[in-house]
């Protein structure tokens, strides 16, 4: 057998013992003080407890100061394995932290208490983040295992604050640290889709706003008293979508191959149905191609408002929600990319392709900072859904997969 078939096989072996870590490390709630929990402390310590016996080069821990945290900091653990070619470190970045499980009843179990069903793990946060946290781990421990040297550096992080804006996680580490390198390999397992053949290398600029028409409030059966708020969001809301025309181009590398601008939530105005509600508030989702700046769309929806507001005689006004311009995408046929090409092709028997997606990743953080990085997994996409799931099959197979990155180097 070559090298790849001996560790693939001793992957397979630690089938089990993957199912158990996810198990323990569901039983530990890692959700952010902004979301209502204690952070990740509590897993990171058992994580810590596994990645000590795997005889690291280094294992260090940034703590982030979040005052809202109940030790008063967010742990960020990075741990380095020394290979052949030391020059070169090829990272899996995964983070501790999930959301909330929401209704409850929306769930067939416990949430925090994991099970298995169908040849799938079930309970928050299985596989946004763990499938490919566990799957990044047992990758390590099976070169231990073969007492196999890997080609280049292999390097852990496990990072916090992902769900709530990576200030106290990535962010803060590349901030605070010099543990990344330009020519490093990195890998994200932040998007993906069911046949793994999504490696996503851009995304596109994220303009949340929420807008707030104010008029006058009236009886509805006396119009004429009063300035109907919601007739003029819904005449704004129709404006806007002339955004599409004025932000027309297209880039075959992401799909939907446009900028996307779209009216979502909706705030309730009056309770009863005969008032003219004298405020109404919407939000719109914005995604832009790289193309196109942030700036250049606040300008035109800025012309769009007074253009309502003199028709209408309301005032409106926005506040940002979110605002992410777009990260300088990863080449398409960037180090990282071709590597992880390659180990799908030999795991999955697949042929990936680099893609641009409309959501955001925290690999846009990397890119921000120059560094190329490439989001990848084999997923069905069930993240803070209800009853997520990840199937053991692909927790197995993309721990195959890194390990034949850290193989090939």
């Amino acid at each position: 057998m070559t090298k790849f078939d001996k560790i693939a096989k001793r992957i397979d072996s630690f089938r089990d013992d993957m199912i158990n870590l996810q198990i323990q490390l569901c039983a530990v709630p890692a959700i952010s003080p902004s979301s209502g929990g204690e952070g990740e402390v509590k897993k990171a310590k058992l994580l810590r407890s596994f990645l000590e016996p795997l005889k690291f080069d280094n294992i260090d821990l940034i703590k982030a100061p979040d005052l809202d945290a109940p030790c008063g900091y967010r742990p960020n653990i990075l741990a380095v394995l020394k290979g052949k070619n030391t020059s070169r470190t090829a990272w899996v970045m995964t983070h501790m932290d999930i959301v909330p499980p929401g209704d409850l009843a929306q769930w067939k179990g416990d949430p925090y208490k994991a099970w298995v069903e169908g040849g799938k793990i079930f309970g928050r946060g299985v596989e946004d983040n763990q499938q490919d946290l566990v799957a990044s781990l047992f990758a390590v421990k099976a070169f231990q295992a073969e007492n196999f040297k890997p080609s280049c550096n292999i390097g852990i992080a496990l990072v916090a604050d992902e769900e709530t804006g990576s200030t106290k996680g990535i962010d803060y580490v590349l901030q605070h640290t010099k543990a990344f390198r330009k020519k490093d390999l990195i890998m994200v397992p932040d998007a993906g889709n069911k046949h793994g053949t999504l490696i996503e290398v851009a995304e596109k600029g994220i303009l949340w706003l929420k807008f707030k028409t104010v008029g006058k409030q009236a009886h509805a059966s006396t119009p004429n008293k009063g300035i109907n708020s919601f007739k003029a969001a819904c005449f704004l809301v129709t404006e806007l979508e002339n955004l599409y025309k004025i932000f027309k181009a297209q880039d075959s590398l992401f799909e939907p191959p446009i900028s996307t601008f779209e009216p979502t939530k909706k705030e309730s105005n009056v309770p009863n149905i005969n008032t003219i509600p004298g405020e109404d508030v919407f939000y719109l989702d914005s995604r832009l191609l790289p193309q196109f700046t942030i700036e250049k769309v606040e300008a035109e929806i800025n012309k769009m408002i007074k253009k309502i507001e003199d028709k209408f005689k309301v005032k409106i006004t926005y506040e940002e929600q979110q605002r992410a311009p777009a990260a300088p995408p990863t080449p398409t046929q960037a180090a990282v990319v071709s590597a992880l090409r390659g180990a799908i092709k030999e795991v999955y028997a697949a042929e990936a392709q680099a893609r641009g997606i409309g959501g955001g990743t925290v690999a846009a953080v990397f890119r921000r900072a120059g560094y190329e990085a490439a989001c990848w997994s084999k997923v069905d996409e069930t993240a803070h859904q209800p009853n997520e799931y990840c199937h053991i099959n692909n927790m197995v197979g993309d721990a195959k997969v890194f390990a034949h990155v850290f193989l090939q180097g």
